[in-house]
């Protein structure tokens, strides 16, 4: 990949995309129902396809922040999977402080989902982070 705007690009949509179908597949493993889509356009009275477009364009931007930021602050680690693991776990951080700044955060919900929510929402950005470095030029 020749700039570092495609790789943002090209990395947050598959990152993305890897992302949300470990979502979907959580349910079989377990783990409750999640769908960031929905939960975006719910949250902004919109339709689905505005949650979407919102969903792979934060995607984007997190990407982007790690090309253009993230990546030199790493640059001592040699190993992507590391690298990308590192990313994915400030992506649920940040994530994490967001929705519970919008009133719906995953630690505020009942007892008996939280950990399993917390687990795959784990999971998710780590997917996403891994995959998203993977595109990132070293």
């Amino acid at each position: 990949m020749k700039t570092k705007i495609s790789q943002a690009l090209l990395g947050g949509v598959i990152g993305t995309a890897a992302m949300t179908m470990i979502m979907f597949m959580a349910p079989m493993m377990g783990i409750p129902k999640m769908n960031p889509a929905e939960m975006l356009s719910g949250m902004m009275g919109a339709p689905l396809i505005v949650g979407w477009m919102m969903h792979f364009m934060i995607g984007i931007i997190f990407a982007a922040a790690y090309v253009f930021i993230l990546s030199s602050m790493l640059s001592k680690i040699k190993s992507k999977l590391a690298k990308g693991a590192i990313f994915g776990i400030i992506a649920f951080v940040f994530a994490q402080l967001v929705m519970s700044m919008m009133g719906k955060c995953i630690l505020c919900m009942p007892s008996d989902i939280r950990m399993a929510m917390l687990m795959g929402t784990l999971l998710g950005h780590l997917v996403y982070g891994v995959v998203t470095a993977q595109f990132v030029k070293d």
